[in-house]
């Protein structure tokens, strides 16, 4: 345990808590990234059918990536949240 101004802090590395709200936000800052991705390539895909026509393939693709994308990045973000709710809630001792 650290001292900071008279309270005591547990050190995250000691905390079951802390270490897996730690592991959680690492999981969902990938998801995130991997949702983002995968909309960017559904975006891209969908402006180059624009472009040249939507070939079967590529349609399979953007529904694909959209698809994915959303089931990845939904949870992501949710769980970002109360994430960051939790470590604020901590921080300002307001549970």
């Amino acid at each position: 345990m650290r001292q900071a101004g008279g309270v005591t802090n547990p050190d995250p590395h000691d905390d079951p808590v802390l270490e897996k709200r730690r592991r959680i936000a690492r999981l969902t800052n990938a998801g995130q990234r991997i949702g983002y991705t995968l909309y960017l390539v559904a975006t891209i895909g969908f402006f180059v059918g624009l472009v040249t026509g939507y070939a079967s393939w590529l349609v399979t693709v953007i529904i694909v990536s959209l698809l994915v994308g959303s089931v990845v990045l939904a949870p992501a973000i949710v769980f970002s949240y109360a994430v960051k709710a939790a470590n604020r809630a901590d921080r300002d001792d307001n549970w």
